[in-house]
């Protein structure tokens, strides 16, 4: 395995890991790994495919041939699959339930951890997820859990949608968001925690700057930059 950099940010979906892995890599010169859309695309692909997200052989057979890329621009990283531009399409409350569904699924796991565990290249990676410092890289030289209230990621669940021109049920989010941290903190395979040596950044509180601004200070001090 490469030895290159690693930034390993994990923590529940909408505590903000996906602008502060972008920002940190765009400052870092280091590339970007967002597991959690290997899993949303899986599941969407499974979806296409007509498959059950309980057939694991299904599942793992579709997640040896799914042509998966991710194309940086200057308005996030956009995810494509087989050429196709799917962010949008595994973005929604329903394409992050499914991938918390085939996520706990312990052969998929296993089918795409090497996957994983490629984009790791110099100079450097930045990798977001849910295990990247408990298990596809539990040697990165710094792990972040990025945290924030269940409330707090409905409201800026509810932000973002409202914002696109849609309409958002904060009550439903809320419900949704608590039920996938349940399945994805108490699954038997990689569960979602902080790892022991990870640093714990709570950002109910914090805007996008402060959070950045302390993650860049623990990465400098911990790759002595």
């Amino acid at each position: 395995m490469s030895k290159a950099a690693v930034i390993a940010v994990d923590g529940p979906g909408g505590a903000g890991k996906g602008e502060l892995t972008r920002r940190l890599a765009s400052e870092l010169g280091f590339s970007l790994l967002d597991s959690g859309a290997i899993y949303r695309v899986l599941a969407y692909a499974a979806r296409k495919a007509g498959l059950a997200l309980f057939d694991e052989d299904s599942l793992c057979q579709e997640a040896a041939v799914m042509d998966l890329s991710f194309d940086p621009r200057e308005d996030g990283v956009h995810v494509l699959l087989g050429g196709d531009d799917v962010s949008s399409a595994i973005r929604t409350e329903e394409a992050g339930a499914n991938a918390s569904k085939v996520a706990q699924l312990p052969a998929v796991r296993k089918a795409l951890l090497q996957r994983q565990r490629d984009f790791r290249k110099e100079p450097g990676l930045v990798a977001d997820g849910r295990d990247m410092g408990t298990v596809v890289f539990p040697d990165a030289q710094v792990k972040i859990f990025l945290d924030a209230a269940p409330e707090v990621r409905a409201r800026r669940r509810v932000s973002q949608l409202e914002a696109a021109g849609k309409q958002a049920d904060y009550g439903l989010i809320l419900k949704e968001i608590k039920e996938r941290d349940d399945r994805d903190r108490n699954r038997i395979v990689a569960p979602l925690k902080p790892a022991a040596d990870a640093v714990v950044l709570d950002s109910s509180d914090l805007g996008i700057e402060e959070v950045f601004a302390k993650a860049m200070e623990i990465a400098r001090a911990r790759l002595g930059l």
